[in-house]
């Protein structure tokens, strides 16, 4: 246990994961040791798409939480990742997000990497004209960035800088990565968006969120009218048993009148609202199970989202102790059809920055760091549906949360 981690310890925070103190997302060193911790730790960090990398030297630039890393197609074919900092003077190695190199130079001076991240060149290592360069010990081998594990899944990329990490799916849990294969399958993906949104609060308040069923029909006046996820429509939370993944469910809503939200005064239901273009709410059947609804995370920083038929996966980066940059890429796939394909380019309004559905998420969290300012040592309450972080048959709970807590605890050795 390092030393912050220690004091971490020694201030209030309760036993048990119903209780989470305010200070954890307010402190700079906290985020420094979540970065070595968790995010240079045993943990696999999502990075970017197989498709993103078809052919040998296609790259593509990304982050494990503040670390810039490079995901690139090596000669023979194998996917390989690497830290984005020169051995040299610790410049980036590459400044693009992405395209196709046989190697990549330092702007800085111009030592060079091969596609796997290996130094293999140094601007002048025997000087000019006999005078200055390196000694004449320099092993190259010995200087190079850090290297990634890499494995995927479905399509998805990741990658960890820690040997102990277990395999993703025993990592994740078998019926998580189930739930993964059930959106993605064997089916070749395209990415038909992407962009990146600026968040106001510390990355774990939006994870966090991801992982709260029980506000999405609260906050979300949108998904609650129209019926797209209610609490009292059928589904659940699915929790593996270290807590690091999660998937929760809302199934295709029963006919018929429902007074669950109307008796209670809820803001959240408003029958009064029509849309001038229903068809934004109409549902393909492409996965026969009436599961309108999926969110599914992977501890600490991947969302894998189906909302209706529209697909995405988001990736959570940390920028400062209450700043975050949330990476959205929107899926489809090879064998859409015309049609499936601009009705899920229709639905991708329903989740983002500005969508019908999310727009809320991009400022509550933001309320809640603006909230805490002067709570350091407060307390959140997170007891929805019991204490323990498990699976249940209902998303009137905060077990999901829980399990969040459950494997940052873990990690952080708290």
């Amino acid at each position: 246990m390092d030393a912050v981690t220690d004091r971490m310890s020694s201030r209030l925070w309760p036993a048990g994961l119903t209780r989470v103190p305010y200070w954890v997302y307010a402190e700079q060193d906290v985020l420094a040791t979540e970065q070595r911790r968790i995010f240079e730790g045993p943990v696999w960090n999502y990075l970017c798409l197989e498709v993103d990398l078809p052919n040998v030297g296609d790259y593509r630039t990304t982050f494990i939480g503040s670390m810039p890393v490079v995901v690139v197609r090596a000669d023979d074919g194998e996917l390989c990742g690497f830290e984005n900092r020169c051995a040299h003077r610790g410049a980036l190695i590459c400044l693009e997000d992405g395209g196709t190199a046989k190697d990549f130079q330092c702007v800085y001076h111009s030592w060079r990497y091969d596609l796997r991240g290996n130094l293999c060149s140094v601007a002048f290592r025997h000087g000019v004209n006999g005078k200055g360069g390196m000694s004449s010990d320099f092993d190259m081998a010995q200087h190079g960035p850090r290297k990634l594990r890499i494995t995927t899944c479905c399509g998805l990329v990741f990658g960890t800088l820690s040997n102990d990490t277990p395999d993703f799916e025993n990592w994740i849990g078998g019926e998580i990565a189930g739930r993964i294969r059930r959106v993605l399958g064997n089916k070749k993906i395209e990415i038909i968006g992407r962009f990146t949104q600026a968040l106001p609060n510390n990355w774990k308040l939006y994870f966090e969120n991801v992982r709260d069923t029980y506000h999405a029909s609260l906050l979300h006046l949108f998904l609650t009218t129209f019926r797209i996820t209610r609490l009292s429509q059928g589904g659940g939370v699915l929790v593996s048993d270290t807590g690091v993944g999660h998937a929760s469910a809302t199934l295709v809503p029963m006919q018929g009148p429902d007074t669950s939200y109307t008796s209670q005064s809820l803001r959240a239901d408003n029958e009064s609202f029509r849309l001038a273009d229903p068809s934004i709410l109409r549902m393909h059947d492409e996965f026969h199970d009436n599961i309108q609804l999926q969110i599914l995370s992977v501890f600490p920083a991947f969302v894998l989202q189906q909302v209706q038929n529209a697909l995405a996966v988001r990736q959570i980066v940390p920028r400062g102790v209450d700043q975050t940059d949330l990476n959205w890429t929107y899926l489809g796939f090879t064998d859409d059809t015309p049609e499936l394909r601009m009705h899920r380019l229709k639905q991708c309004n329903l989740v983002g920055p500005a969508g019908y559905v999310s727009k809320e998420d991009g400022c509550v969290g933001g309320f809640v760091q603006r909230g805490i300012a002067a709570a350091a040592d407060e307390l959140s309450v997170v007891e929805m549906g019991g204490a323990a972080a498990d699976t249940q048959d209902t998303r009137a709970t905060e077990a999901s949360v829980r399990g969040f807590w459950k494997a940052y605890r873990a990690h952080m050795g708290l």
